[in-house]
């Protein structure tokens, strides 16, 4: 019944039934600390006449039905909690909006503290947090320009984050590698969540991580609480929203990141269970054969991913929760036909086949033991394999022959519980141990001298063991201590590593807040490491590798943030970032596995924790959030980023740039209903990015020529910049609400200026010159949705 009603609807928009518009707001009320629900507390829709809104009953249920469609305001309230304000939701005549409202009790009435509007935004998720910090709502993947519909890519908007690569979505926090970054999804430690990704890394082209499916998540960039462990740069906290539990609804949509098909809606007739999925395959075939050019020369990326979550709460004490995400990729790109050498950006004169696949499924069971305390348990289990086949093409003749085989399989198997437990309005406390079960066949091989010679060999397995505790204390509604310890054990060496977190924020007025952070971390090398392989003087193969230790990082933050009005603040950090354990070459170079990237140039032959680092730098961030119809945010970061191999030389890392400005503002214009057939509306996005070039290390032409490849000049690592980067992005969308359906209709021009920014350097063995890579141009992006 539903497909002719979407085709109608693609095709004949203007034949919607004249009304005014309404919508069913729903959702869940409970305490932020124990997850109990609370009921009578009272839900309104703000600036409604008559006033729209609803009580929520015993469960912490609430309904509010006929809510006029457009930006609205909730708030909710009850005797003894701080109330709830959460400003200008977008609600749609084609799906339902379900909240899920946390609430914070309050110490005494006499202590409250009421800050000014904004809140919603600048708290995040995790009630922990002190510093460094903060909330993203879906909403604004999808609005800001340049985003692409990615989480990754919307954050590099945030203060402290570099994003100067158009080709990956790399996320580059206070000068750290993005491989110190953690990605976790519904309380699971999860692999590279990227379509294309190299073993190892956190980045790629596109992101599986759909934001269809996704719920407001927490971004740190810092300093971060004792339940977050293996990362010494920043952690992605997702979560995925819950399916609408009372009414089908689906999705549709069309874009640069592909078709998609999306479905939620009640399990069954009866309770409050839901099923939420959506299925997603690439366009960029079809958008290949229209001439658009991806970077990849002729070379197509394929891929699929799909993402599903079930929410079965059994009674109101014990919910069950199911969730995964899948996706695959592959694209071959081939020097060995000639015409895509110029138009190959990433490798020349190699032909190279890549495959991906990447998989999570994990089950989660909560248990509200009573009002004040609740445990939860969740088991998943994890897979990435990446395959890569290298064949070296010949410059005289473009003959491939095969030079390089890589096929790197890492399952994982994760066990979480927690206990949380509201003691009073005061304290708090969360204790819990992470188990991971890591399970790794790793093998490698590269030509050398006419010789295959292995690199990594490895089948087996190793245990990541990380048991934490943490604590917060409010002294007063203005004073919160948040104090924790998370250890981490790496069974493969027996490395250790007891890590004291603390965070103190201190309300000073409505509008002044001041907080403190210090946090030290630690991560294991990527397993790949561990499992080198070397022959020893008899020619015997062992891992020099086996033994290194924890990387190790030490976090110091200091912010200031002041509230203008009430959509208004403006946010200064300070930080600095001691790194040491750090990987660097056994022999004297100037490696560093703070350097690893994208474009990494490989591992020495062993490696041990000689090496250091540190980071410093200075942050502001500027936010309007939208509201009378426009929004701004402006950041900007000033830092240093320095490190030191085993040569003792202290250089700029890669990522280096010095300094980030991103400036980005909206206007949402509505255009009324059309002969009150439906309600049309347009939103504008601009947004501009400059950065400080990138490091690299220069190609040493001389010693080139003579081996017929490139070869660097070492000595002389990152000493080199690329000239300052530079993008304007644009967005402009078009809305549509009808009857029973939304639509919009949205064009994305990326690097509307046709900026040329330096990409990599390469040397061309045909021509015996060094050229200079671009990145993308001018690059239009266009997409459909319709939600009903």
């Amino acid at each position: 019944m539903r497909i002719p009603t979407l085709f109608i609807l693609l095709c004949f928009p203007i034949f919607l039934q004249a009304q005014t518009f309404t919508q069913t707001v729903r959702g869940h009320v409970t305490d932020m600390q124990t997850r109990s629900p609370i009921p009578g507390a009272t839900v309104l829709i703000a600036d409604t006449d008559p006033l729209l809104g609803a009580s929520t009953d015993m469960d912490g249920y609430f309904t509010i039905e006929q809510v006029p469609i457009g930006r609205i305001t909730i708030k909710a309230a009850i005797i003894g909690y701080t109330p709830v304000v959460l400003q200008n939701i977008e609600l749609t005549s084609g799906k339902e909006l379900i909240l899920e409202i946390s609430m914070e009790e309050l110490i005494t009435a006499l202590d409250a503290v009421e800050i000014k509007g904004g809140k919603d935004k600048m708290e995040t998720n995790n009630e922990m947090t002190t510093v460094s910090a903060r909330q993203f709502t879906i909403e604004e993947s999808m609005r800001f320009a340049g985003a692409r519909n990615d989480v990754s890519r919307m954050a590099q908007n945030f203060a402290g984050v570099k994003g100067t690569n158009d080709a990956v979505n790399d996320i580059i926090i206070r000068g750290n590698s993005p491989v110190g970054l953690l990605w976790r999804l519904e309380d699971v430690d999860i692999p590279n969540p990227n379509h294309f990704g190299d073993f190892g890394s956190t980045g790629g082209p596109v992101s599986m991580l759909n934001n269809n499916v996704l719920a407001n998540s927490d971004f740190l960039t810092g300093a971060f609480p004792a339940e977050y462990g293996n990362s010494v740069s920043g952690v992605f906290d997702l979560r995925m929203r819950n399916g609408n539990n009372k009414t089908h609804e689906f999705l549709g949509q069309i874009g640069l990141n592909g078709i998609e098909a999306g479905a939620e809606g009640p399990l069954s007739k009866h309770g409050k269970s839901s099923y939420l999925i959506n299925y997603r395959y690439s366009t960029l075939g079809i958008m290949s054969a229209l001439g658009i050019n991806f970077g990849t020369g002729t070379a197509i990326p394929y891929y699929q991913d799909v993402t599903f979550k079930c929410n079965v709460p059994i009674s109101q004490k014990h919910i069950l929760t199911a969730f995964g995400l899948g996706g695959k990729s592959s694209i071959d790109l081939l020097s060995s036909t000639e015409e895509n050498t110029e138009d190959n950006l990433y490798i020349d004169y190699l032909d190279v086949y890549n495959r991906v696949f990447t998989g999570i499924a994990g089950v989660s069971y909560s248990y509200l033991i009573n009002n004040s305390s609740y445990i939860k348990t969740v088991v998943a289990v994890s897979s990435i394999t990446n395959k890569n086949i290298v064949d070296s093409v010949s410059y005289q003749t473009f003959e491939p022959f095969e030079f390089y085989a890589q096929k790197y399989v890492l399952n994982k198997g994760t066990g979480l519980i927690y206990y949380k437990k509201k003691f009073d309005p005061r304290n708090n406390l969360e204790i819990g141990i992470r188990n991971e079960l890591l399970l790794a066949n790793l093998r490698d091989s590269i030509l050398r001298n006419d010789t295959y010679t292995i690199l990594s060999a490895f089948d087996g397995d190793t245990w990541l063991i990380q048991p934490y505790a943490e604590y917060q204390h409010k002294f007063s509604e203005k004073l919160v201590l948040n104090a924790g310890l998370h250890v981490e054990i790496l069974s493969l060496n027996n490395s250790k590593a007891i890590e004291p977190r603390a965070g103190l924020k201190y309300i000073a007025t409505a509008s002044d807040i001041i907080s403190l952070g210090y946090g030290e971390h630690s991560m294991m090398a990527p397993l790949a490491v561990y499992f080198q392989t070397a022959d020893n003087m008899h020619g015997d193969t062992y891992f020099p590798n086996a033994d290194v230790d924890l990387i190790h990082a030490r976090h110091l933050v200091a912010g200031y943030d002041h509230i203008f009005g009430s959509y208004m603040h403006a946010k200064v950090e300070v930080y600095y970032q001691d790194l040491f354990s750090v990987l660097a070459d056994r022999d004297p170079s100037s490696y560093s596995s703070l350097n690893t990237g994208t474009f990494s140039l490989g591992l020495p032959d062993s490696v041990d924790n000689s090496g250091t680092g540190y980071n410093y730098g200075a942050e502001l961030t500027v936010e309007k959030f939208l509201s009378k119809g426009y929004y701004y945010l402006f950041t900007t970061s000033i830092y240093r980023s320095k490190y030191t191999g085993s040569d003792g030389v202290e250089r700029n890392t890669a990522f280096a740039g010095d300094y980030v400005i991103n400036a980005l503002a909206g206007k949402e214009f509505h255009l009324g209903t059309r002969k009150g057939k439906f309600e049309r509306s347009i939103l504008l996005d601009l947004k501009m990015t400059t950065a400080g070039g990138q490091r690299y290390t220069p190609i040493d032409l001389e010693a080139s020529i003579a081996a017929g490849e490139a070869r660097y000049d070492n000595a002389r690592a990152f000493s080199e910049q690329y000239a300052a980067y530079f993008r304007m992005d644009g967005r402009l969308s078009f809305k549509v609400n009808g009857k029973n359906a939304s639509q919009e209709w949205a064009v994305d021009i990326q690097n509307i200026t046709d900026h040329s920014n330096p990409y990599i350097e390469k040397y061309n063995a045909v021509t015996q010159e060094v050229i200079t890579s671009y990145q993308l141009g001018i690059f239009p992006v266009a997409q459909y949705r319709i939600t009903f």
